[in-house]
């Protein structure tokens, strides 16, 4: 494999430093990285003006694949990955089938090693009938449970259940966080028997406590059992401020673009397009969500790519389906984040990337050093242009962030040393490899 040359970047180190610097990338791995580094190659790339980041780890979306092609599939979620930065995803057990089993997660991994340009990594989702299998299938990122916000085979909103599935095995537990008992009544009182409602009400119906009460189970039940805990898409104040108090070393909690971004004001200019689980919240959380990252309470960002065609999200509420993509849009708007003041780039990165990795125990990603996987992504903080759905990768073709202006976009994106986007062109010659993910010892945390 032919040597690749970064020449004159400006490389973000693990220290947080931002010297220009070129890297060598040799084979799969980063063979070195000092100043004026010269090797026979034809693959160099002028990065004088642009900053070298660790590729995007994005631990959470939903790709559609298989039975619901029609909305996304492996193939272009993945180039919407590279055009986004993102060089590796963790996918979640939502399909059709559901994934829940070996059969279904080496069925993926088949679908996954054809088709996607990034690397990619698998939950498997918890049900009724599935507890023996939940610890034994490999490789897996870790157990899904939906606590709210789903129906059928998937819904965990029995406590017994949840009881056994935390007590049983060490293999990471990750919970959508939602109390599908408040929410049922909530819907009861709010919509009645309405056949169309204003699409605000999404934000009443699965309110702040119906995130904190279930959130508060959740981490109960991980420190009766020293059980890594990790919570998803947290969204409001009250569980900021919970896990302030009760976080153990061994939980870990991230938030998404859209809960730091956007609030519930968005329902008057998107409309449905705005709706999500858990549903967007007032400015005071986002206000909280910022804060959390900050201190260390929030780990890291997930995107939550979720995404349904047009014709879906225009019909009426509460028959419209929640989601939003994203992983186009996570990095630039981050950064863009970073050049306002609001946090470094060291801090986004470590958000999107290294802690992700510590987190789900990737080995060798998440940083730029010597010896470790060459994932990597190049941007321009120096130039702005406005988000367009008509250039996004996404099958859905649309996102909430159309017609912001933002910085920070990729410009060449490289996964396992081959360069899988470059300057607005996706170069779709190679394919990603599935994540290893290391066992987890009580004790360890991700550091901020």
């Amino acid at each position: 494999m032919q040597d690749l040359v970064i020449k004159g970047s400006q490389v973000l180190l693990p220290t947080g430093e931002l010297p220009q610097l070129d890297v060598l990338v040799r084979g799969e791995k980063i063979a070195q990285i000092g100043t004026e580094i010269t090797v026979e190659t034809d693959r160099v790339i002028d990065g004088r003006g642009l900053t070298l980041l660790p590729g995007v780890i994005d631990p959470q979306v939903h790709f559609r694949e298989p039975g619901l092609e029609y909305k996304e599939d492996l193939q272009t979620a993945s180039y919407a990955c590279a055009k986004g930065g993102v060089t590796s995803f963790l996918e979640m057990p939502n399909t059709k089938p559901l994934t829940v089993d070996g059969a279904t997660l080496a069925d993926k991994l088949q679908r996954a090693r054809e088709k996607s340009i990034v690397n990619y990594g698998f939950f498997i989702g918890a049900t009724a009938y599935n507890l023996e299998e939940l610890e034994t299938v490999e490789p897996c990122c870790g157990i899904k449970v939906f606590m709210g916000s789903m129906h059928g085979d998937l819904l965990v909103d029995n406590d017994d259940l949840l009881e056994r599935i935390f007590a049983q095995g060490s293999r990471l537990i990750a919970v959508h966080a939602e109390d599908q008992g408040r929410i049922r009544q909530r819907r009861e009182a709010i919509l009645g028997h309405l056949s169309a409602a204003h699409p605000c009400l999404h934000s009443l119906i699965q309110d702040d406590r119906a995130a904190l009460l279930a959130t508060q189970k959740a981490v109960r039940l991980s420190l009766k059992y020293r059980r890594r805990l990790h919570i998803l898409h947290l969204s409001t104040k009250l569980e900021v401020d919970y896990l302030r108090q009760y976080k153990a070393p061994w939980i870990t909690a991230e938030v998404t673009p859209q809960h730091l971004f956007l609030n519930t004001s968005a329902y008057e200019t998107l409309g449905t397009l705005a709706q999500m689980n858990p549903p967007l919240r007032s400015e005071a959380d986002n206000a909280a969500l910022w804060q959390g990252l900050q201190d260390g309470v929030l780990d890291f960002i997930a995107t939550d790519h979720a995404p349904h065609t047009l014709e879906e999200k225009a019909k009426p509420y509460p028959h419209s389906p929640s989601g939003m993509p994203g992983v186009e849009t996570s990095l630039p708007l981050m950064l863009t984040a970073a050049m306002q003041g609001k946090c470094t780039v060291a801090q986004v990165s470590n958000w999107l990337s290294r802690n992700v990795a510590i987190a789900y125990g990737i080995p060798h990603k998440g940083e730029i050093r010597v010896g470790w996987d060459a994932d990597l992504v190049l941007v321009d903080l120096n130039h702005w242009q406005t988000v367009e759905s008509a250039q996004l990768q996404t099958k859905c073709g649309w996102s909430p962030f159309t017609g912001w202006q933002l910085t920070g976009f990729p410009q060449y994106t490289i996964v396992n040393g081959q360069i899988v986007y470059a300057q607005g062109k996706i170069i779709p010659a190679t394919r990603g490899k599935p994540l290893q993910f290391l066992p987890f010892v009580v004790g360890n945390r991700v550091a901020n």
